[in-house]
């Protein structure tokens, strides 16, 4: 299942995807994130998954935009910080 953690708005949609069939909840994301958006804890959208999972935290979601604008790939960095550290290839931005 994909859980979309985030917000749309007149600018565009603003969504980090955990896809938590394959997330594990290792736990790689929360470290590499340097806006602290990441999290790892019960999935809200399954209340029947008991296994921990990567998800945003909730008082992140509506700053999405802006907390994760400097992670943005540009010439030097190829993937954002979380994804990368992610083995499990489990997270997705939608912007």
């Amino acid at each position: 299942m994909k859980a979309n953690y985030g917000y749309k708005d007149g600018s565009g949609d603003y969504f980090i995807t955990v896809d938590t069939d394959k997330c594990d909840g290792c736990g790689k994301c929360v470290p590499a994130c340097p806006a602290a958006v990441m999290e790892v804890g019960e999935d809200q959208n399954d209340p029947l998954n008991e296994n921990p999972v990567a998800r945003v935290s909730n008082a992140q979601r509506k700053k999405l935009k802006y907390a994760c604008a400097p992670c943005k790939p540009d010439h030097d960095r190829r993937k954002e910080p979380c994804l990368a550290a992610c083995p499990k290839d489990a997270l997705g931005h939608s912007w």
